[in-house]
């Protein structure tokens, strides 16, 4: 006999629609910051929408969500120390680039 099922959580379309939704709505802000000028902050702020939308897909389409408390600490504490690494080493490549 199958269990009851409990429909007060949302389907799971729904929530992949909306996942979605934000990936396009962090595409286009990825596009429309690119066209302002921010200096050394560029990239910075284009690693961090891009780590924000890895982290919706591995939370989501990768299905670490559900999983376990502790793997998904350990997702986004990865996430944040891998966006650090990357700023830092892009930051101090540009602060040390010989500009003419």
């Amino acid at each position: 006999m199958s269990a009851p099922s409990d429909h007060s959580k949302s389907s799971p379309l729904t929530t992949y629609f909306a996942v979605w939704v934000a990936l396009l709505f962090g595409t286009f802000l990825t596009y429309e910051v690119a066209k302002i000028d921010l200096g050394p902050w560029n990239a910075a702020v284009a690693l961090t929408i891009a780590s924000t939308k890895a982290l919706l897909v591995a939370l989501f389409f990768m299905h670490i969500k559900g999983a376990h408390e502790r793997l998904l600490k350990l997702v986004v504490i990865s996430t944040i120390f891998f966006l650090f690494i990357l700023l830092s080493l892009s930051m101090a490549d540009y602060a040390t680039r010989l500009w003419s």
